[in-house]
């Protein structure tokens, strides 16, 4: 889709669709950006689990997907929150509450909450109104509702003092919106509180997925254990990768693949003590045997086509 402007009139070169390069030179038209259209991820790749009956726990991996929604085209207007000049509270916490941080808005210990229901009016408002009354201050939330099916789902982040609002009563709080709305999923994580999340790694031959997620776990952008880092491709050990994997204590597990033998029964054996896996740019297609014995959550991060190809 490209931009225009309005066609100007003859000899007129104000108009934005024109400059001048050099001083006494004919003007010349400078074309507008084009418009990126983007496609919003279904609901059901968003949320697919394998098994759970909804209930409240902190152990869910897909708290740790950041804002998995913001490009969805069907985003409602109460999806995205922009913070400026050090932060915009959603709504202020009551005159008795106490502040996440002497500044009130910046500092404090990070929540992630997720939430899954029926739709219905003023959900982002309770929610809201559930943090703010213990003094919690939101950072972001991300709505979701599908256009074919009235479900919404909301992903908030938000900064909290635990000596005011204590880890066990945060469950309670989030338990009782979940009996409010008859959700099937209410979930919060305190990653600085919580235990962090054990995974491991599937890659291939290129490592820009691979060394973006390592980057991202060395500077605390990924609060998880690395169990280890699995590839159907042999990498030397001069490398930056392996060197990084070395340096950090995390095994690096080859296992060639072949077109009748992708090595599933070796890599579950491996990935068993995990919470879930995340595929960094792997070049291979899971069965559905995999994922049914796997039964955990897949992340996968790949190229920007992927919805021109077969996925999980």
């Amino acid at each position: 889709i490209q931009r225009t402007h309005p066609a100007p009139s003859p000899g007129d070169t104000s108009s934005p669709q024109f400059r001048t390069a050099i001083p006494g030179s004919p003007p010349s038209p400078i074309p507008s950006p084009p418009l990126r259209r983007s496609v919003g991820p279904r609901a059901s790749d968003l949320w697919r689990r394998g098994g759970g009956n909804g209930d409240l726990t902190a152990d869910d991996p897909m708290l740790l997907l950041r804002r998995a929604t913001s490009s969805s085209p069907h985003l409602s207007s109460a999806s995205r929150f922009k913070r400026a000049s050090g932060g915009l509270a959603l709504s202020r916490p009551s005159s008795g509450a106490s502040s996440p941080s002497s500044s009130g808005v910046g500092g404090g210990t990070l929540g992630i909450h997720v939430f899954r229901c029926p739709d219905a009016v003023g959900i982002v408002a309770k929610i809201t109104e559930c943090i703010a009354s213990r003094g919690g201050n939101i950072h972001g939330v991300d709505v979701f509702v599908p256009q074919d099916k009235p479900i919404f789902y909301s992903r908030t982040e938000f900064v909290f003092d635990p000596a005011s609002w204590p880890r066990e009563t945060m469950n309670i709080d989030f338990f009782n919106l979940k009996k409010l709305f008859n959700a099937d999923k209410s979930m919060v994580r305190v990653p600085e509180i919580d235990p962090k999340f054990k995974i491991a790694i599937l890659a291939s031959k290129q490592d820009h997925c691979l060394v973006d997620v390592l980057h991202g776990w060395q500077d605390g952008r990924f609060p998880v254990h690395i169990n280890c880092v699995i590839s159907n491709h042999k990498r030397a050990p001069n490398t930056h990768v392996m060197r990084f994997l070395e340096r950090n204590g995390i095994p690096y597990r080859y296992l060639p693949t072949a077109p009748g033998n992708k090595r599933e029964e070796e890599i579950l054996d491996l990935v068993e003590d995990t919470d879930f896996l995340v595929l960094a740019r792997y070049m291979q297609i899971l069965s559905g045997r995999f994922l049914e014995c796997y039964g955990k959550d897949i992340v996968n991060i790949h190229h920007g086509l992927l919805p021109s190809f077969k996925g999980l």
